[in-house]
């Protein structure tokens, strides 16, 4: 029988199961990377969302600011149940850090996988005007070291947050007071695996069902989209079965409410011999107010499937530009800087 003191542990945990339908596959047969997303940010959501709201003060909502480096360590399949877990691990006077795991369970064959890890950051801002962030109740950690651990992730991925809005402050992309949307083009042959030949975007309203119950843009809807148009971008550089590898940290720079215009944009910028980065960038407009904005970026990494579902060479990218080049070298010390630490965990 439940006791009260097992309230406080419900709080800080959350456990989803959903059975994969044939409406959750990509073109290679898996579950949408986009989809699994959507799953792990809403948990995050309602466990942040109802922490935030323990103790007396307004009443809030948790709004996803910065998704840790995604894996999807094994695909899932349509049929098998994903099983998710998700755990608040530390909260800031401002922020709060939820762990998530996810499972794939073949019932018919008693078989459980691992195929996902995630850390999300949120941030609690009031569901009235002027949407300020309110402070986080504090936590209860099993350990001392918990906290310190904690405290750690938190200035890490702070200093992270700012590079990053550093980095964007000097892209070509990033026009102040201008939506940039990626002109379309003819797709020659003579284009072939350019990265405006592959370059795509998509232009959508902002509904109640891309908003949580706070009129805010869902961070996993937004998210899915952006895995959406990541995928269009690698399909048409692979011309094969493509499917998400990994997703470099997800940046929320501004809150997003209902009824704007979001254009999410996509580029291929680094290959490497069975690997796709893409670069992803949502800018929002308030028609109203005649204001944009650049609300959130990412780096996906895809790889091709072939006839076997087994990764396979990727077509090299042609670079055009200076810019193109510079880009393909920074993603270039990235892969690097990744294939190292993989080696030196092995």
């Amino acid at each position: 029988m439940l006791q009260p003191e097992d309230l406080t542990m419900i709080s800080n945990n959350i456990e989803v199961s959903r059975v994969m339908m044939p409406d959750d596959s990509n073109l290679a047969g898996n579950v949408h990377g986009g989809t699994i997303l959507k799953m792990i940010e809403e948990a995050g959501a309602i466990i942040a969302t109802r922490h935030c709201n323990s103790s007396e003060g307004p009443e809030c909502y948790a709004l996803l600011a910065r998704v840790e480096r995604t894996d999807f360590v094994e695909p899932m399949f349509v049929g098998e149940v994903a099983q998710l877990h998700a755990e608040l691990s530390y909260s800031s006077p401002k922020s709060l850090e939820v762990q998530c795991i996810v499972f794939a369970e073949n019932v018919v064959k008693g078989i459980r996988r691992l195929t996902n890890r995630a850390t999300l950051w949120y941030v609690p801002v009031t569901l009235t005007p002027p949407f300020s962030i309110v402070t986080v109740p504090p936590m209860t950690y099993e350990k001392p070291e918990d906290e310190t651990n904690g405290q750690k992730r938190h200035e890490a991925q702070k200093k992270a947050r700012l590079q990053q809005s550093l980095d964007h402050a000097n892209d070509d992309t990033a026009i102040p007071g201008q939506i940039n949307v990626l002109n379309p083009i003819s797709r020659s042959l003579s284009l072939e695996h350019s990265v405006e030949f592959s370059q795509s975007s998509l232009i959508v309203t902002l509904t109640s069902s891309d908003c949580n119950n706070g009129g805010f843009a869902s961070g996993g809807s937004t998210m899915k989209k952006m895995d959406t148009v990541a995928g269009i971008v690698a399909f048409r550089h692979c011309k094969t079965n493509v499917v998400t590898a990994s997703i470099e940290a997800v940046d929320f720079h501004h809150k997003v409410r209902n009824g704007l215009v979001m254009t999410i944009t996509g580029r291929a910028i680094f290959n490497s011999e069975k690997t796709l980065d893409i670069e992803v960038f949502v800018d929002c407009e308030d028609i109203i107010e005649g204001r944009c904005f650049r609300a959130c970026s990412a780096i996906f990494t895809f790889v091709s499937l072939g006839e076997t579902r087994r990764p396979q060479k990727v077509p090299h990218l042609k670079l055009l530009t200076d810019l193109e080049k510079s880009r393909f070298e920074l993603g270039k010390q990235r892969y690097l800087k990744k294939k190292e630490m993989r080696q030196r965990k092995s």
